[in-house]
């Protein structure tokens, strides 16, 4: 049996002879290379912090002590750690989440993947100890030099320095990355203490030496030390950690278990802030993910982990790819537009943009809000700024985006990559919240192309808005075939008639109407287009009239709308946004304002908590398939031709579902 496989707890961990660790280390990482190289998740994150999860988890007395992980993507040796060996279903339905997860162990804490957030937590914990009398416990936050770059990271330091008598642990795994290298002051200044020994070399050399030295030794030997702070300066500048009140012990290589050991044990016993600060490789130990200079195989998808060629080879065009070809093609036509990112260059489309035109391209580190507010300097400077970030992190930058971009007026545009439904990275990832927030932004105008082509021609039309801010949004899948229209209503595409019909063929009146009424308008929202087509086919198959349209830019609401639904007896909103305050709650505004009295049956994503699977199996678990919205479709119309007055009310209730 292995080493690996008798651990089931750091208890086990600790009872480890030294001499072993070694191999253990080892062991773990030929399971991390075929483990995830068969379901896919975060590879060379967690080849760095090997032997770091295993000082970590040999010093602090888990679940006791509470050990943070930042973003969380670094935790499954600490999954592995604390009795978490079956990664058969690793991000996948019912298997182990790709984060930390409460439900799984009472090892985990943080499960919100967002990163710069881990020294929050980390103060607060160590706060509560102090107020309840838990002298004996400890909190130790392990945060990537990358997540050093976010504001709120610094806001905690701030706080965390000002009581130096809290004890609370600090590591900074330093790899020089987060996706890509890190970038800024702070990555400079790291580089610094990375590449500099020299007060360690030269103290413990005056220690040796002038200590032998009669007389006159000793006391020069205590001057120098107690001088430490101007000699530290001048060899290693890590003052700007301990002017705020840190102690910094470091820099430390973080694959020498005993050394790590070491360095937490010492910070254990101080009693105050300490940052040990660890040098560690990301993807350490596969060739391959070091030799991988995009992201070090940052996240893989399901591969041969010799070969690493892909299980399963995409089937298509991706929705990032198609942005960022068209940005390169817009980068030379328009020297005026600019690209921003928060360190993720690469995941969300810009490798092109950026080495056709590097200097009109910024990666700010993780830090949405300064990007956010940096757009509107860049748009009020004359360019047109497109800050390019997942959805579920512009979060983070609404109210940048409310007071400092919408209220100034300011042309920028933000493109949403992983819109809807993530699935894999579970709860945090999910970008089901962006048309519900930004719907409450004046002038804010939001487009959610159906396919590539729309993607491109949106792309352009948002570009070309330099009086307020535009958002682009798209899902994380592979585009699929083109959706083509069949006409036009006010800026809206229609995808389909109520005969069944597609083509120019056919003028607009069938679509408008006339004295009878069609039964279904249905509103598909960007790649929920494909969804509302076949939901339209099996109404049809049901006697049941519907007519299907893409409203391309969904806020505001197009003009046209409440005439267009007023020939209908009712209408149907689809979207993968939540249904609290999204799409289908607009429209039902609109209508309203127009006096249009129908009922708007919305169709999306519950105000809850995803938890990972495949993107089509959460679709399918929160009832967004043709199946279910054509049925849910067809009892609502029944309810609408109901003689009693119950039936009105049915329906009322059903809206708020």
């Amino acid at each position: 049996m292995s080493l690996l496989e008798n651990i089931k707890s750091p208890q086990d961990l600790k009872a480890l002879p030294a001499e072993n660790l070694g191999q253990l280390a080892e062991e773990i990482r030929q399971f991390l290379v075929h483990a995830v190289a068969a379901t896919g998740g975060h590879l060379g994150p967690n080849l760095g912090v090997v032997e770091l999860s295993l000082a970590l988890h040999r010093v602090f007395e888990s679940p006791a002590d509470r050990i943070l992980w930042d973003t969380g993507h670094q935790s499954y040796v600490h999954k592995l750690l604390t009795g978490r060996q079956d990664f058969s279903k690793l991000r996948g339905k019912g298997g182990m989440s790709g984060y930390p997860s409460r439900a799984e162990s009472e090892h985990d804490v943080i499960e919100n993947s967002h990163a710069s957030t881990v020294l929050g937590w980390a103060d607060g914990l160590a706060k509560a100890n102090e107020v309840l009398g838990r002298t004996d416990r400890h909190v130790a936050a392990v945060i990537g030099d990358g997540a050093l770059t976010g504001g709120m990271a610094w806001e905690a330091l701030n706080n965390i320095a000002a009581a130096r008598d809290r004890p609370l642990i600090i590591v900074v795994n330093d790899n020089e990355r987060s996706y890509a290298p890190t970038i800024g002051g702070l990555a400079n200044h790291l580089a610094t203490l990375r590449t500099t020994d020299g007060y360690e070399r030269v103290l413990s050399w005056g220690k040796q030496v002038l200590q032998r030295t009669p007389v006159v030794g000793q006391p020069l030997y205590e001057s120098l030390h107690g001088a430490k702070k101007g000699f530290k300066d001048a060899f290693a500048p890590q003052g700007m950690f301990e002017d705020l009140g840190l102690k910094y012990l470091g820099p430390i290589d973080g694959h020498d278990i005993a050394a790590v050991e070491s360095a937490l044990r010492r910070a254990k016993r101080f009693h105050g802030p300490v940052l040990v600060h660890c040098l560690t490789e990301k993807g350490r130990g596969y060739r391959p993910a070091l030799e991988d200079e995009a992201d070090r195989f940052h996240t893989v998808g399901a591969m041969d982990p010799l070969t690493c060629e892909p299980l399963a080879p995409s089937s298509g065009q991706s929705w990032t790819s198609a942005f960022g070809d068209e940005m390169a093609r817009i980068g030379a036509e328009r020297p005026d537009v600019v690209a921003i990112t928060a360190a993720m260059l690469h995941p969300v489309g810009l490798t092109k943009f950026a080495a056709a035109y590097p200097d009109r391209v910024w990666d700010v580190g993780i830090a949405e809000q300064h990007a956010a507010v940096s757009a509107a300097g860049l748009a009020t400077g004359g360019l047109h700024p497109v800050f390019a970030v997942y959805a579920t992190f512009l979060n983070r930058a609404f109210d940048q985006v409310l007071m400092d971009v919408a209220l100034h007026k300011c042309g920028v545009t933000f493109v949403l990559d992983r819109a809807g439904i993530t699935g894999t990275d579970g709860a945090s990832h999910n970008g089901m919240w962006d048309m519900s927030i930004l719907q409450v932004v004046p002038g804010l105008r939001i487009a959610a192309p159906r396919d590539a082509d729309q993607l491109r021609a949106q792309l352009r039309e948002a570009i070309d808005v330099d009086d307020a801010p535009t958002v682009i949004r798209y899902p994380k899948e592979t585009v699929g075939e083109p959706v083509p229209a069949i006409d036009r209503v006010g800026g809206m595409d229609v995808l389909a008639r109520p005969e069944g019909r597609k083509g120019p063929d056919v003028d607009s009146a069938s679509v408008l109407g006339s004295s009878d009424p069609t039964d279904v308008l249905l509103v598909t929202v960007g790649t929920m287009a494909q969804v509302g087509l076949e939901v339209a086919e099996l109404l049809h198959a049901r006697g049941t009239g519907c007519t299907v349209v893409d409203p391309r830019w969904v806020k505001p609401v197009d003009e046209a709308l409440p005439e267009l639904a007023s020939r209908h007896r009712i209408v149907a909103v689809v979207e993968d946004n939540s249904r609290t305050g999204g799409v289908g709650s607009a429209v039902a505004l609109a209508l309203a304002d127009a006096g249009v009295d129908l009922p708007v049956r919305t169709f999306g994503v519950p105000p809850q908590f995803l938890a990972h699977a495949k993107r089509g199996e959460v679709l399918a678990d929160i009832g967004l398939t043709p199946v279910e919205i054509a049925g849910r479709v067809s009892a609502a119309l029944a309810r609408t031709t109901a003689p009693a007055a119950a039936g009105a009310f049915e329906i009322s209730e059903e809206n708020h579902l």
